[in-house]
Formats: structure tokens, C-alpha cells, sequence
């Protein structure tokens, strides 16, 4: 048995905290080398927090437990809006227990990988809490040292919440440079890497880290090993070959400077150009973590329903498809999206399952419950579908109960979790946007038969939406699907954000992302268990798929 199995077994599914409280253990939330952080209910108001648990066998280093003191020290310190929230630690024989605030829509680092480059509006609205954050931290004489994606976790709101202070230290006086070797890679600063002392500057290299990744797609430093990263960040060295604004670029080199007493401080970066000009949402859609939001209609005040389409009159096709049905230019859409390339994906995913295959991975392994990665889960899938293609269409129900329809003319509409937004993509991927109640004449019939099918699956198997338009509904833009098949064993399905989907008659699935290069297995009971392709590469979880 591992290391990690053997921590895991020791942690209880019901924790006290030696008082009158108790917790219970849910499921796995998140994992790392130091700690494992589990979903934990309260019985005193039933609420869900998180549940940082190291056990004691971790802390064998006396440098380790004075690390662990610290970092509890200065988190319960700190009540911020864009901080992480911490409730209170306590232990048992065992282990530490730390009770945080509960982010659901995990870190920032896995928004990057579905997502790659995002929007000047949503990296506009992501830094302005960063660099609020940072702010409280600076001006209470914090320092984090670790500022990169993965600690930067996001509510159901998508409000950024800064975490993880095992790498934080405390400004004693003014003037002090510290000198721990610390930080992650891509975002390590040179003087902290040149061991000549550092201080707050470190945070404003890391955020202009951040800034550069959440726009140009990719880390301003990143190479093939470590060393050569740490060569250019020694030297300074990187460019910025996309094309964004000229202030977004002015204020990642005004943060990405070798000296770090040419960097502005946080407070004056909260006022740079590129954060107090231009649009920035007061609120972005949930659907934004795997699709790019729409902010034409936000920033030139448009109406909801654009009419300025022509009225094609695009009839419906009644006879029955061939067995696989395609959409000519499925994610080709307007407004920049990125382009959806569904053979690129496809080519991908075959790359990943023919590298596991090749690995041979041990056949006799048993499943163990470190192997799955929760971070990793999808975090839209296909929920329900039907099949009425022999007259009109392949209607389905999403996990975040948006409904959508493939007619059989490869036309498609989407009604979103509200439903009220509709949005329609024609033969050509181009967009349009409505109502259920206010549409163009020409998609009359097909929006009847959206709400059929939408009924249908509402009475059977849905919850009840909202009965009104927020300002993120309106910038929505939800998955739809690309393309489908399907045998007497099941369907298959690829959505427009790379996603391939299997649904077997016996109501299980498999989920497999490209972009996350994981593989999602939902059993009949609707549990899941989710894999990063290179965990299966060590280890065989053909087993762990056959549990029921």
C-alpha cells in the first residue's frame, strides 16, 4: 500500500474538533504533496466548507511544523472578500485539520487549461480582484511568494479568492529582504532565484505572470526544462507576439522588470490604463470557464435580439440522417470565439489514448482513490438526450440544464439554464441571438420545437430555471454540440469545447477532455471518478471503471 493510501485510510469520515463540533467527510477535493483537502459538512449549520487535512506523519521536519504554525498564523489573520476564507484548525492524534472556505469552481489554473488565452474584458475583471487581493495583503505587511493560477481558486460567482499561504511571510520592519528560495517556476521572481534578497516586488512579478498567461494563453517564461526557464527569467526574457492592447502590454512590462525597485507597487497598478479603461463585466457567466463569454451586445448596448439577419427561411429536413450527424462549421462562430476544431481534437485525444495504451500499465493494480483527480472534472457534460432524428432532430439536456437542439438540417438552438436566452448557430456557425419569447419569424417552427423538447425533458427529468435575465445570462454562451452517433449500446457525442462524450444504455458514461487530458467515468449512482491520462500511464484504472 502507498504512502498516500495509507494517509488517506487514517482520515475519519466523521471529524471532531475536540469540542462540540463535528464535520463529515465528503468527497476528495483536491489533492497535493503536503495535504489532501476534502468537502466537509458541518453539523452545527450544515454548511460546506473546505477541509485542508495534513497528516502528522507530514510534519517529521521540526521546519515543517513551524512552516504549518505559520501558515495558520497569518491565514486566520486575514478577512477579505478576494482571500480565501478561514473558519478555524484544530487536531486529533492524526492529523491537522483546517477549515476553509469551500471554492467550487476550483483555481484559476484549470480555467487556463480549458479555456488557454482569454478576453481583455475577463482578464480586465480577474485582475482587478488579483490586485485588490494583493492590496489587503501588501498593506497588512504580507508578502505570498506563491501568486500564480493554481492558487487563485473562484467561487460560484467566479470572485477571486487568493489561497494557499504556506509560502507567505511577514514584513517586520521596513526595509527587510528575505531570503528563503521559494516560489513556483513560472512565476518566480529573478532576485528571489539570484539570492540577493526580496520583498513585495516578488508579488508584482507573479501577478505580471499571471496577467501575461491569462492573455497571451501561456506562461511568459516557459520552456522544456528548468533550467532554461530560469535562465530567461534571469535574464528577463520574453516577448509578447499576440496582438492586445498597447496599455495590456505597458502594464505587463511595467510588472515584468528585472529590477525589482522599478516595479509599480499594487496600489499604483490597481489605476494602470488598461484597468480603469475599457469594459469590464461586473459579473461573468459560470459558462465562461469553458466558453468565451459574448460582450458585443454589453459594450455597444445593442438589443438582445439582433434582426438584422436575413431571412433565410432555412427549411426543416424531415427524412431520417445518416448514422453519424455532423455540423459543417460547428464553433466557426462570431463575435472572436476561438475556432473549434473538432478533427484537432479528436487527433489529440487519440494521441493521449494511444500513449497509455502503448505504456502497458499493469493489468493487476486495484483501484486506489489517490489515482482520481478531481480538479480535473468536467465541468459541462451531456446529462440527458433524445433521439428524435427519424423527424426532426437529437435534443439534449446539459449539466447545467441548459437544453439544446441538432436538427436535422445541422442547424442548431440553445436555451440556456434560464430559459429565456436562446441562441441560434446556422448551417455555418454563425450566431444569433433571442428570446423564447421574442424571435425572428423564421425560426418560429424550430423554437416550438426547442420548448417540445425542452418540456419533455423539463417533466421528466429537469429542475425549474430562473424566472429572469441576470446580466450574465446575457453574455452566456454554453457548449452545444458538434456532432453525434449512435449504436444499440449507446451514443457518442463531441461538444464545441472539445469535450467527447459516451452514454451506455446501462445509464453510465465516459467523459474524456482534451484540454484537461482526463477521462471521467459516471456510474449508474452518478459518482465520479475522473483520471489525468498520465496517472493512467502508471497506473491500469480498467478495474476502478468496472466498480459499480
Amino acid at each position: 500500500m502507498s504512502k498516500t493510501s495509507q494517509q488517506l485510510q487514517q482520515i475519519p469520515d466523521v471529524i471532531y474538533d475536540g469540542n462540540t463540533k463535528l464535520f463529515t467527510k465528503r468527497k476528495v477535493f483536491g489533492r497535493g504533496g503536503f495535504a489532501n483537502c476534502y468537502e466537509i459538512i458541518s453539523s452545527t449549520n450544515n454548511q460546506a466548507y473546505a477541509g485542508k487535512i495534513v497528516s502528522k506523519k507530514q510534519l517529521v521536519k521540526e521546519n515543517q511544523k513551524e512552516k504549518l504554525t505559520q501558515e495558520i498564523q497569518i491565514h486566520q489573520s486575514l478577512r477579505h472578500k478576494n482571500v480565501v476564507g478561514f473558519y478555524g484548525f484544530f487536531e486529533d492524534q492524526l492529523n491537522i485539520y483546517i477549515v476553509l472556505e469551500l471554492c467550487r469552481k476550483r483555481s484559476m489554473m484549470e480555467l487556463h487549461k480549458r479555456r488557454k488565452a482569454l478576453t481583455e474584458p475577463e482578464t480586465r475583471f480577474y485582475m482587478k480582484q488579483i490586485l485588490h487581493g494583493v492590496t489587503y495583503l501588501h498593506e497588512r505587511k504580507i508578502i505570498h511568494r506563491d501568486l500564480k493560477l493554481g492558487n487563485l481558486f473562484l467561487d460560484d460567482e467566479l470572485h477571486v479568492k487568493i489561497g494557499d499561504f504556506g509560502l507567505a511571510a511577514k514584513i517586520e520592519y521596513d526595509g527587510e529582504r528575505k531570503k528563503t528560495l521559494c516560489g513556483t517556476p513560472n512565476y518566480i521572481a529573478p532576485e528571489i532565484l539570484n539570492k540577493k534578497g526580496h520583498s513585495f516586488e516578488v508579488d508584482i512579478w507573479s501577478i505580471g505572470c499571471i496577467m501575461y498567461t491569462l492573455l497571451i494563453g501561456r506562461p511568459p517564461f516557459e520552456t522544456n526544462t528548468l533550467k532554461e526557464t530560469y535562465e530567461k527569467i534571469k535574464k528577463c526574457d520574453y516577448s509578447i507576439n499576440r496582438t492586445i492592447a498597447k496599455n495590456a502590454k505597458q502594464m505587463i512590462m511595467a510588472m515584468l522588470q528585472q529590477d525589482p525597485k522599478q516595479r509599480p507597487k499594487v496600489q499604483i497598478l490597481a489605476q494602470h490604463e488598461f484597468i480603469s479603461r475599457g469594459y469590464c463585466p461586473s459579473t461573468l457567466p459560470v459558462s465562461s470557464l469553458t466558453m468565451e463569454p459574448r460582450f458585443q451586445q454589453q459594450i455597444d448596448r445593442k438589443p438582445l435580439i439582433e434582426l438584422n439577419v436575413p431571412n433565410t427561411g432555412e427549411p426543416m429536413v424531415t427524412s431520417p440522417q445518416k448514422d453519424v450527424h455532423n455540423s459543417i462549421a460547428a464553433g466557426g462562430m462570431s463575435g472572436g470565439l476561438n475556432t473549434f476544431n473538432a478533427k484537432e481534437n479528436f487527433s489529440i485525444l487519440r494521441s493521449m489514448i494511444g500513449k497509455v495504451l502503448k505504456c502497458k500499465p499493469a493489468r493487476k493494480a486495484k483501484f486506489l482513490d489517490e489515482m482520481s483527480d478531481p480538479a480535473a472534472q468536467p465541468i459541462i457534460w451531456v446529462s440527458k438526450w433524445v433521439d428524435y432524428s427519424d423527424k426532426y432532430g437529437f435534443g439534449y439536456q446539459l449539466s447545467d440544464e441548459s437544453v439544446g437542439v441538432m436538427f436535422n438540417d445541422t442547424t442548431k438552438l440553445i436555451m440556456l439554464p434560464n430559459q429565456i436566452n436562446v441562441h441560434y448557430v446556422d448551417r455555418h456557425g454563425v450566431e444569433v441571438y433571442m428570446t423564447l419569447e421574442n424571435y425572428p419569424v423564421q425560426y418560429e417552427k424550430k423554437i416550438k420545437l426547442l420548448t417540445y423538447f425542452s418540456r419533455y425533458m423539463r417533466e421528466h427529468l429537469m429542475k425549474t430555471g430562473a424566472n429572469e435575465v441576470k446580466e450574465a445570462d446575457t453574455m452566456s454562451r454554453t457548449p452545444h454540440l458538434h456532432q453525434w452517433c449512435r449504436s444499440t449500446s449507446g451514443v457518442l457525442m463531441q461538444l464545441t469545447n472539445g469535450t467527447v462524450q459516451m452514454n451506455f444504455s446501462d445509464h453510465t458514461k465516459i467523459i474524456m477532455c482534451p484540454l484537461m487530458a482526463a477521462i471521467t467515468y459516471i456510474d449508474d449512482d452518478k459518482s465520479f471518478r475522473t483520471f489525468r491520462f498520465s496517472s493512467i500511464e502508471k497506473m491500469d484504472v480498467q478495474k476502478a471503471f468496472m466498480r459499480k
